[in-house]
């Protein structure tokens, strides 16, 4: 694909939209085109095929449903319209996006049990198993895979297996996984996974699906309907009948997923693990450097993410830091655990160890502004 002029890059260490390409960019700039016609639904059509693809799905079982909107909006999909009337929802919950999940049940007053832990560990599989065989009420089991909030990977096999050795169904949220981590979804115990097109496949925002089975997606369609726009199965539904979206497609972003998709190819799934691990590792020699801590123990970190201990003195301030990185092509995230100074770094995108070096040769000038001695005491 022709470049017409590169685009000026940004590192982007937060937990997306990622690092892209100048390729997806200019993948959105084609001839305008209705979304009913027939080259756009073969667009259509090769991405969701694509996208069942890079979970290692079986396409006789397992679709790809799209959506218009933010990876949340994918959550707000499967919560609403897998939950059976009469039944519930149990949320292993261990973090922010997996407490959302919960919350998302909260406002369709779907009954949830919301098993929640420390967010700095793993859940305890046990109380799990405990309320599964207890509560035979429970018919969908949901979890993150990554939560980005922290960088805890969490145990998705052994959830889903204990899902489904209690006759529930499984959901897990792979937004900030797929496409970065090798997943395959009949291995890992997965009846239902979703991503978002700004995180591992490196595109735009605007885009989400579901990749989930084909059977257990057509029973939904006896379940309340609990929302309009965000029903599975009348998408599901309209994507098998007529090959489109039942609403306006963001069309430009379809383009750019389309893209991103054969860039995922062309890197490779293995390749890509790799180079998403060295920056990882460049992360963790880059605070050391530095003289910085990180909260969550590197065995159980999903490679993606890096929690890291702000300094505990009047001179730290998290603005600054952002700032003198943002000025200089880098942005870095804030904490999102409650009662802990903390900041984030994530390698979500199209970055390579050597951005994450350099990001770390101006986050020390970044400290030393503020009044510190390299390697932090």
């Amino acid at each position: 694909m022709e470049v017409v002029k590169p685009v000026k890059r940004n590192v982007l260490l937060n937990p997306g939209p990622a690092t892209t390409t100048d390729t997806v960019k200019y993948a959105q700039v084609v001839p305008d085109i209705c979304p009913r016609e027939n080259e756009f639904v073969e667009i259509m059509d090769e991405v969701r095929r694509e996208l069942v693809k890079v979970v290692h799905a079986d396409p006789e079982k397992y679709t790809a449903v799209l959506f218009t909107g933010s990876g949340t909006i994918i959550q707000d999909v499967l919560v609403n319209s897998l939950v059976p009337e009469g039944k519930k929802i149990c949320v292993v919950d261990n973090g922010a996006y997996s407490s959302r999940m919960a919350e998302i049940a909260g406002y369709y007053h779907i009954p949830c049990v919301n098993l929640e832990f420390p967010t700095t560990g793993l859940p305890d599989l046990k109380v799990l198993q405990e309320t599964l065989e207890k509560d035979k009420d429970i018919a969908v089991v949901a979890t993150t895979h990554h939560e980005t909030g922290t960088g805890v990977l969490n145990p998705v096999r052994e959830i889903g297996k204990l899902a489904h050795d209690n006759n529930c169904i499984f959901i897990a949220d792979t937004i900030s996984t797929y496409g970065l981590l090798p997943i395959n979804m009949e291995e890992e115990n997965i009846d239902f996974c979703m991503s978002s097109a700004q995180k591992g496949l490196c595109a735009m925002t605007g885009v989400s699906w579901v990749v989930g089975k084909v059977d257990e997606i057509v029973k939904s369609k006896d379940y309340p309907t609990r929302s309009y726009y965000c029903n599975l199965f009348m998408q599901y539904d309209f994507f098998d009948r007529v090959g489109e979206m039942h609403f306006t497609p963001p069309v430009q972003v379809i383009y750019a997923l389309q893209q991103a998709i054969r860039e995922y190819r062309e890197e490779g799934e293995q390749a890509r693990y790799e180079r998403i691990t060295g920056c990882w590792e460049a992360i963790h020699k880059g605070l050391e450097g530095i003289g910085l801590g990180y909260v969550i123990d590197k065995e159980i970190q999903g490679h993606l993410v890096v929690t890291i201990k702000a300094p505990e003195d009047d001179r730290f301030d998290f603005a600054t830091l952002h700032d003198y990185c943002y000025e200089r092509g880098f942005t870095i995230y804030p904490g999102k655990m409650f009662g802990l100074a903390t900041f984030r770094l994530c390698n979500l995108g199209w970055i390579t160890a050597r951005d994450i070096e350099d990001f770390f040769v101006v986050a020390k000038e970044a400290f030393k502004e503020m009044g510190y001695s390299i390697p932090i005491k």
